[in-house]
Order: C-alpha cells, then sequence, then structure tokens
C-alpha cells in the first residue's frame, strides 16, 4: 500500500509534542510492515526555528519531504505553516498514492491538499489528534476558521481516526456543525501507541539525577509543554501541598508562555527543578530516572508523554482529560479530577509507599505492551486502510 502522511511538522520537531511522536510512530510502523511511505510535512522545528536537513530524505525505511515555511513568525504567533511549493509537491506524488492521511484539523496543509486528493479520487482519513476542541486557545481564531473553511475539508474526509471514544464522540458532533453531518465519514477509534521501554536503563537515570544533583531522592516528573491546559500549574501546587523536604518535581518541556508564572509560583522551592526542552538520551533519562508521573491536563486527544510513562514503569496520576481510563483499570496509577488537592492527595501516599509505587509501575508497562505498542497500531491503520480502497 502506497501512503501519504500529511503533517504541518515531523522528526525532529518534537519540541510541538505529541503530535510529531505520533504521526512518526504510525508512519515508521507501517514502512517496517512493508508500506511505501511517504511524509509530506514543513521545514519548522520549533517556533522560532526551521528543521536543518535536508527538503528530501530517507529516514526508517520512509521518504520525508519538507516544504519551506514562506512566515516562519506565523508559526510561533497563529501556530500556522505557510508551506512553499506543497500544492506542487502533492500533485507530483498523489497520483501514486493509495490512502492521503492527514494529521491534525484545521491547517493550511489540508486546505492546500485534500482537494487535489479529492479529484482524484484518493480516500482520506484523518487524524485530529485532540485538536478539534475549541477549549485548548484560540477560540475566537478556530469558530471563524470553521466559518470558514472546515466544513469544505470535513466533506472531503473519508475516515476520522480519533484516539479515544471521547475523540470520537466530539468528531461526530464537530461534523454536525460544519454542516457535513449527511457526508459518508465513518469514525473509529485507534489509539496512539508508544515504543517499550528497551532504551530506558539504569545508566541513564544516574545521569539525569547527577546532571541535576538529584541525588537519591523520588522524583516526580512532569512532562510536556509548559502552557495552561496541561496543568503544569497543578502538579507545582500539588506536589507542594504533598511532598517532604527528600522528594524532588522535575518539570521537563519547553516554554509556550507560562515559565515566568510557573518559576514565581514555585517561589524559589529547590526541590523544584525546570530542565527545559530535552531531547534524545536526556528525555530517557527523566523517564527512567522519575518514580511518578503526573498530568492534570485538559483537552488533550491521547498524550504521547503518558504512554511513554507507562513504557517506562511509571506510576501515572492522570486527569479525565487525558482519555487513558485504562490506567486506573489496570491498576497503573489514578485517573483524578484536575486539581491540586486531588493530586496532592495521591502524590503523598505514592511518595511514601515504595512498595505500592514498584506495583503500579509493573501494571503500567503490561497495561502499554498489551494496547499501546506501534505495531498493534499499525495493524489496525491497515485494515481500515484496506476498507477505504
Amino acid at each position: 500500500m502506497r501512503i501519504l502522511h500529511l503533517s504541518p511538522y515531523y522528526r525532529p520537531a518534537y519540541a510541538f509534542g505529541g503530535v510529531v511522536r505520533a504521526v512518526e510512530g504510525m508512519a515508521t510502523a507501517l514502512a517496517a510492515r512493508g508500506h511505501e511511505v511517504t511524509v509530506l510535512t514543513t521545514d519548522a522545528l520549533n517556533q522560532q526555528r526551521r528543521c536543518p536537513g535536508a527538503a528530501e530524505e530517507i529516514l526508517d525505511g520512509l521518504r520525508v519531504l519538507r516544504c519551506r515555511n514562506r512566515l516562519p513568525w506565523l508559526r510561533g504567533r497563529f501556530n500556522l505553516s505557510t508551506p512553499a511549493g506543497m500544492k506542487g509537491a502533492a500533485e507530483a506524488i498523489l497520483p501514486s498514492i493509495d490512502i492521503l492521511h492527514l494529521h491534525e484539523f484545521r491547517t493550511l496543509e489540508n486546505l492546500l491538499v485534500s482537494p487535489l486528493a479529492r479529484d482524484l479520487k484518493i480516500p482520506i482519513a484523518l487524524s485530529p489528534h485532540g485538536t478539534l476542541t475549541l477549549g485548548t486557545g484560540r477560540a475566537s481564531f478556530k469558530r471563524a476558521w470553521d466559518r470558514l473553511l472546515s466544513p469544505a475539508v470535513a466533506r472531503r474526509i473519508d475516515q476520522v481516526i480519533a484516539l479515544s471514544a471521547a475523540e470520537r464522540a466530539e468528531a461526530k458532533a464537530a461534523w454536525h456543525r460544519f454542516g457535513a453531518g449527511q457526508a459518508p465519514t465513518r469514525f473509529d477509534v485507534i489509539p496512539n501507541g508508544v515504543r517499550l521501554g528497551a532504551d530506558i536503563n539504569p545508566e541513564l537515570a544516574a545521569a539525569f539525577r547527577q546532571r541535576y544533583a538529584l541525588g537519591g531522592a523520588p522524583i516526580l516528573l512532569y512532562l510536556g509543554r509548559l502552557q495552561r491546559r496541561k496543568g503544569v500549574d497543578i502538579v507545582i501546587a500539588a506536589f507542594q501541598k504533598a511532598a517532604d523536604s527528600d522528594a524532588r518535581l522535575c518539570i521537563v518541556g519547553p516554554d509556550e508562555g507560562m515559565l515566568a508564572r510557573l518559576r514565581r509560583q514555585a517561589a524559589g522551592d529547590r526541590r523544584i527543578i525546570f530542565t527545559g526542552y530535552l531531547a534524545g538520551e536526556m528525555r530517557l533519562g527523566a523517564l527512567a530516572a522519575a518514580d511518578i508521573f503526573a498530568l492534570p491536563a485538559t483537552g488533550e486527544g491521547q498524550p504521547i508523554a503518558a504512554l511513554e510513562a507507562l513504557a517506562a514503569g511509571l506510576p501515572l496520576l492522570l486527569s479525565p482529560g487525558c482519555n487513558l481510563d485504562e490506567v486506573a483499570d489496570y491498576g497503573a496509577g489514578y485517573v483524578l479530577a484536575a486539581t491540586a488537592d486531588a493530586f496532592a492527595e495521591k502524590l503523598g501516599e505514592l511518595l511514601r509507599d515504595a512498595p505500592r509505587r514498584q506495583a503500579l509501575g509493573a501494571n503500567a508497562r503490561r497495561l502499554a505492551a498489551e494496547n499501546y505498542t506501534w505495531e498493534s497500531v499499525a495493524a489496525r491503520l491497515e485494515g481500515l486502510y484496506a476498507r477505504l480502497l
């Protein structure tokens, strides 16, 4: 099968969060299963910089094509691409493609490429990755986009691939809101995946602890962008309520406008460490060194960071907005109201009970292995694609 993934950003643009890792995971897993996979994307590396890589390259057995952003400052201000030459690149690629898979919903890439695919009668799938909701910022901008642009795109899409039952319901409601409720769009659920923790080892944990002078203290880990909907301020408040002097909180992730406020909230508390964005072995080291993972987010699709914590064998403290209720069902952690009090209560219990942390961590690894591997995701995508052809 010949598959084209269309995404505003791709490896190594991990600063944009879990969408990049999700697209990479499914694309490489599909390529490993023998499919001919191409990723059409832009040269965005982060909110300020372009990717230094070549415009065309082979990564992990698949072809990656990057179009240059004309106005990169729009990425930082409105989270929008301005990809030069993308329409021409799509016109050259699409005649040899069986399936077009879009990633995120309100993108210029979708506006440029989806009409071309529809004219060629190529089936179109969409993974919204939690972007359909209006409650995660820029609501006025999104409403204007939806009035002017979303209905036409929605009517072109044959298949919506939600990450959870909640996102599927949200997508169906959005299609009705766009006036596309009568379009022959199917709505199915396929979760995100994760690489299992083979790369996480004691040496990485030791290097991380040494770099940040953590000693043998129990570590609470927050891993994600520093933005309001992720609930990082709730993590800090819960930690300050629950933790004794021996514990540490490591906040790992790029700033998206909250860092100054969070530093004021931490108020010189030396137990709280802001590492900034970490990649590669240092990111793995944070997961390897941690004892507990917390994410009281709202408006998530299904956070890759939480799945990485599962694979690393960490007990999880999550909010319902993470759409990972299986964490509680498997005894891999707790799904709690996104409040400092709720998180502080369970955090205090886990910090005082190392055997309990170990038992939850073992269940976390089992949950990741049974439900959230990229290989199983790719197999389900194959079946879905085949149904569209």
